[in-house]
């Protein structure tokens, strides 16, 4: 049975969670922050939280309806200024895991209602299809109503959305839907791994002729295309890929893409874009340096392709299919970049770093969002020779544990 027991926060883990301890043992208090007298239910190893006694002063109002309910957001209780430094202090602290002192930057802010790619949890119950988000610690799906994250072209076509999911996903089955804003309409993915009959895609396109909906792709065949989904980025347009990898807010894109220019500088050399995608920095970095484009989803790579065609006005991209965790740039492949650029999954790219760190590339540009393997990526290149100039976090995941950073290395 658990215990209620009074007790004061004494700082925010790097999951959220408020930390308390309780005969000399740390506990996990989800919704609280540092400072704030607490009474709790302990039960075990875990705590949850029976009422703020006295409530810290950057404690803030939450902006969702589903809070504490939906596993999306964790510190919607967290006042601004709190919140961005908390997520300073995340990049800070893995940088001196690692041994290094790092000149951290102040968290560049992201507004609500710009995240333009989400992914939905379906659950097809037996009284209807739920639409939302897993729940806190539990693969139980929240049904949202309204989502303060997403832009307005998601956010108000869940009824849409949700009964897309009901015609292709059957009941006591789960899926998964990956929604983008693109400029043109919504590209709509589902996972679903099922065949689809005559009637279900008869209903699909019934559905389809919504204005909002651009494409919809089930287990990555465009079922319905009213027309391509297309997103301006520069002198060209993203091209998308059903379900593929994007930057999760245009914003927080523009401020990643920013940050890289001001780290390549002005120099005129070829540029190398490590783990590309589809292509957000490499068509960018093309409007003043040739790029070379590499990534191992070919998929990607091919929307990169189309879309550098397109466009006018670009220095040439060209494009390489490779697997870079395991068969890295090596040196001498590096030789002719003045600029390498990486921006690797949330493992890092510790195989490309140490052969970095062997060569003479005058600039490296780190992207991560997980500051654990970008600081370890980093010690590799101090190790090596480079120096570190600067970081800076970028709040793309808002209400999130998550921060991405982006770090800029001389030789």
């Amino acid at each position: 049975m658990a215990e209620i027991v009074r007790a004061r926060i004494e700082r925010l883990a790097h999951k959220g969670d408020g930390v308390a301890v309780v005969d000399g043992r740390e506990l996990f208090v989800p919704f609280t922050l540092p400072g704030e007298a607490v009474e709790i239910a302990v039960d075990g190893d875990t705590a949850t939280l029976v009422r703020v006694v006295a409530a810290s002063a950057d404690r803030a109002v939450p902006a969702c309806l589903h809070f504490t309910d939906c596993g999306g957001c964790v510190v919607q209780h967290l006042a601004t200024p709190a919140y961005l430094e908390w997520k300073r202090l995340q990049v800070v602290e893995a940088f001196a895991q690692r041994g290094i002192d790092a000149a951290v930057e102040p968290t560049v802010a992201i507004a609500p209602g710009t995240r333009r790619r989400v992914t939905f949890a379906i659950v097809h119950e037996a009284d209807g299809p739920v639409l939302g988000f897993s729940r806190r610690a539990s693969h139980d799906v929240v049904a949202i109503a309204a989502c303060p994250v997403a832009v307005p072209a998601i956010a108000t076509r869940l009824g849409l959305l949700r009964a897309l999911a009901g015609a292709v996903v059957p009941r006591g089955r789960s899926a998964r839907m990956t929604v983008v804003a693109a400029d043109n309409g919504l590209d709509v993915a589902i996972d679903a791994d099922r065949p689809l009959g005559r009637a279900i895609r008869e209903r699909l396109a019934g559905l389809s002729a919504d204005p909002a909906l651009a494409r919809l792709s089930i287990d990555g065949e465009a079922v319905t295309m009213a027309w391509r989904p297309e997103i301006a980025i520069g002198k060209a347009s993203l091209l998308p890929v059903p379900g593929g990898f994007l930057q999760a807010s245009e914003e927080a894109e523009a401020a990643i893409a920013g940050l890289v220019a001001a780290g390549v500088g002005k120099t005129r050399g070829p540029v190398a874009d490590l783990f590309c995608g589809i292509g957000t920095l490499s068509l960018r970095l093309a409007a003043s340096a040739p790029v070379t484009a590499v990534d191992g989803d070919g998929g990607l790579l091919t929307a990169l392709t189309e879309s550098a065609k397109r466009a006018q006005g670009l220095k040439p991209i060209a494009t390489r299919v490779r697997d870079l965790f395991r068969n890295p740039m090596a040196p001498a492949e590096l030789k002719p970049f003045a600029t390498v650029v990486f921006d690797p999954p949330r493992a890092g790219a510790k195989a490309q770093a140490e052969a970095l760190a062997k060569s003479a590339v005058p600039r490296v540009v780190a992207v991560s969002c997980n500051p654990a393997t970008l600081a370890r990526d980093a010690r590799i290149l101090i190790d090596g020779g480079y120096r570190l100039e600067r970081v800076t976090p970028v709040d793309q995941f808002l209400w999130s544990a998550h921060v991405e950073a982006v770090a800029v290395f001389s030789h």
